[in-house]
């Protein structure tokens, strides 16, 4: 008896974050036999901020994949098989999740923050891989917790986020339209696209340089800090593309406020 070939990777949409957002979640109703897949926001890394639906479907679950920063904020909240990947492994980590939520496991993919903030490509690529429904259960975001640290009404504010593969031309020229006359609230690139690289290209298409800026780094974590500045000062520290070229994390949100 000789071993069967493991199965090759799943084939994935070209842009996985249209592919998830082409149309609304069918009815329950609708859906084929079975029980969902659940991808899960858990929050900005705080476990107090994951929700208690959240909490209820990781220890239910036999199966949970996510990447390995994802994954080590909730490993002590599911005896569940937990798939860690990054982005090398991580067709090979959908396949493996695949297969076991083939077998009869339930399943949860779990996105940092929201799934709908930054989400949708890795949602996308869930969707392709597993042949049952995907359930989308939000979270708390830093998006969220950002606007509360800097008092910017959501109502009021344009957001966009820049931390997804491919072109951001068509976001941050939405930022261009909108800064000074709406708050922003903006989820940085890293590296390329850091708060000083944001700050600096909003002024090289005639931003104001005295308007408000706050960078928030590591929301709700315990060595959180936040920076108060301007656009101007901000944009001082523009250029490079590794993390020695900027002054924050990569857990970063910046505010510019109206």
């Amino acid at each position: 008896m000789t071993d069967e070939p493991e199965a090759d990777p799943p084939a994935l949409p070209d842009d996985p974050a249209e592919a998830a957002s082409a149309a609304p979640e069918p009815p329950a109703d609708d859906t084929p036999d079975g029980s969902p897949v659940h991808a899960v926001g858990i929050g900005p890394g705080n476990a107090e901020l994951l929700t208690r639906r959240a909490g209820r479907l990781l220890r239910e679950a036999d199966a949970v994949v996510g990447f390995e920063t994802v994954v080590e904020y909730v490993a002590d909240e599911t005896d569940a098989e937990l798939i860690a990947c990054g982005y090398r492994d991580e067709p090979a980590a959908l396949a493996r999740f695949a297969d076991r939520v083939d077998d009869g496991a339930r399943g949860v993919a779990m996105l940092m923050g929201d799934p709908n903030h930054s989400g949708y490509q890795f949602l996308g690529k869930v969707e392709a891989a597993v042949d049952a429904p995907v359930e989308v259960v939000p979270g708390v975001s830093s998006v969220q917790v950002a606007a509360s640290r800097a008092r910017t009404p959501l109502e009021d504010a344009a957001f966009e986020t820049l931390h997804v593969r491919g072109d951001v031309t068509p976001a941050m020229d939405r930022l261009r339209r909108d800064v000074g006359r709406r708050h922003l609230i903006v989820i940085p690139r890293p590296y390329d696209l850091m708060p000083e690289d944001v700050a600096a290209a909003l002024l090289a298409d005639g931003a104001d340089p005295g308007l408000e800026a706050l960078v928030l780094e590591r929301l709700t974590h315990p060595d959180e800090r936040v920076t108060r500045t301007d656009l101007g000062s901000l944009a001082n520290g523009a250029g490079g593309d590794t993390a020695d070229d900027t002054a924050f994390s990569d857990l970063s949100v910046l505010v510019v406020r109206a």
